[in-house]
């Protein structure tokens, strides 16, 4: 066959294993494989066509994923465009390097600098786009405690990177001109990390467990105002459903912007929360959107049996010009608050990590078909940063996960009015080494990445691979 055969074979392959493997719903397992067609080629075409190859294999195999970036409600879609091909962009590009290291001769550097570029742009991503980043490699091992674990280490970077790693190791290792022995070392040592985290179970924590119920009203209006009829009427069929929650319930969440207050009509929302958490001895936590003399805040207001209430106002909001932004973590007993997007971005989270906090309950609202994405970028916060999650998210995936990614409780609403989700969540430890030091992987990654280029960038009177890198 000739080299334009297997790029269009490689491509297809990889573009197949990327569809099934990534997105909004995907086999955690394909993810490892998705990249490997494009970096076994990468090495045996000319460079162009290995670039192409990669950006097309990435761009198709994110097709399950275009309807959604296309009518979302939070992203634009011009930035919706620059997603989709600014991550084939970066896939390709991770290739290249990948590629021009190999036929150098530089196996390792090549294996470690093409997933660690990956990794640091995302990183930078992260800290500028005003959305966060969610639904990346990391995402797809999510539901792999055994794999995500790495996460309270390195931070889900740690998790970003080795799915990359892997594959770019085994084409490494089968690279033309790789003599014998290194050939085997690299396959053996390759294979050998990623078994030993897969089959390496990670046993749910033990200790100290709060039962928290989720709630969720199908089809309910963004930011019922309470001052009205249907915002009074919103308030007392959720007032009900609490009522019929089982015993032993320390927490019920709502989601966000179930209702609307200010400073007149608070009271109307407080008042019959305040009355059901003292009849069921637990906490009522609900979003709200609260207007005050210091602006209109997105916010997670909790509602204990006794005493007066506590508001955390979501930091995040994206591209909403109307919105204003808080600064400050909020807890309730010792249990921490947050609001939906929030979970896109290292922090809070990593203040509350940092704070040891073992539980912290998120209200949320998605759009149906991202609803496990995002509650998977939910669940790696907590792991990152020790602590279990109740993320109660309208149109989405309610789910309950301890702090090393095991998931109790899950659903995912409509179907019935209500959508209960009950369920004993450990308390966890608070304080990881990635909630003391922060970043660091992402870091090395950078240096990685900046290694590698100037190692690329060296000029060689010979290739290694010269003489044998068109065979196949």
């Amino acid at each position: 066959m000739s080299k334009l055969g297997w790029a269009v074979v490689a491509t297809i392959a990889s573009a197949a294993l990327f569809f099934f493997g990534t997105g909004l719903d995907p086999v955690p397992e394909l993810a490892w494989l998705a990249p490997l067609p494009i970096f076994l080629l990468a090495p045996r075409v000319p460079g162009a066509a290995a670039v192409a190859a990669a950006f097309v294999a990435y761009l198709a195999g994110s097709a399950g994923s275009w309807s959604y970036f296309w009518h979302s409600l939070a992203i634009p879609r011009p930035a919706a465009i620059a997603i989709l091909g600014g991550s084939a962009l970066l896939f390709a590009l991770s290739t290249g390097l990948f590629r021009l290291l190999v036929r150098r001769g530089h196996g390792l550097p090549a294996a470690l600098a093409a997933p660690a570029l990956w990794t640091v742009v995302l990183y930078v991503i992260s800290l500028l786009n005003p959305t966060g980043v969610m639904d990346t490699l990391m995402t797809t091992q999510a539901d792999r405690p055994s794999v995500l674990r790495l996460a309270a280490v390195t931070g889900g970077w740690g998790v970003e990177f080795l799915v990359l790693f892997v594959p770019a190791a085994v084409a490494a290792a089968l690279a033309p001109g790789v003599r014998g022995r290194t050939r085997l070392a690299g396959l053996v040592a390759t294979a050998a990390m990623p078994a030993a985290l897969v089959f390496w179970t990670t046993p749910p924590l033990a200790g100290p467990s709060t039962r928290v119920a989720l709630v969720v009203m199908d089809k309910a209006p963004w930011a019922a105002d309470v001052a009205t009829f249907e915002g009074r009427t919103l308030v007392q069929s959720y007032v009900d459903e609490i009522g019929r929650l089982p015993d032993g319930v320390r927490a019920v969440v709502l989601p966000e912007a179930a209702f609307a207050v200010d400073q007149a009509s608070r009271s109307r929302l407080v008042q019959p929360f305040t009355e059901v958490a003292r009849s069921r001895n637990l906490d009522v936590v609900t979003g709200v959107i609260d207007t005050t003399p210091e602006g209109r805040f997105n916010a997670a207001l909790a509602i204990p049996p006794s005493g007066p209430p506590v508001e955390y106002r979501k930091w995040h909001n994206g591209d909403s010009p109307n919105m204003a932004s808080g600064t400050q973590l909020a807890h309730l007993a010792g249990i921490g608050l947050m609001v939906c997007m929030d979970v896109n971005f290292a922090d809070p989270a990593g203040e509350y990590g940092k704070a040891g906090t073992g539980l912290v309950l998120i209200p949320a609202s998605d759009e149906d078909v991202d609803g496990w994405a995002h509650s998977r970028t939910a669940l790696i916060r907590g792991v990152e940063n020790g602590f279990s999650v109740a993320w109660s998210a309208a149109r989405g995936t309610p789910m309950l996960a301890d702090a090393q990614g095991h998931v109790p409780a899950e659903a995912h609403t409509g179907g019935s009015p209500f959508t209960v989700v009950v369920g004993d969540v450990p308390i966890g430890p608070g304080k990881t080494p990635y909630a003391r030091f922060g970043d660091w992987f992402a870091w090395l990654c950078g240096l990685v990445a900046l290694a590698g280029l100037v190692v690329g960038a060296r000029r060689q009177s010979l290739s290694p691979v010269t003489t044998n890198a068109g065979q196949l």
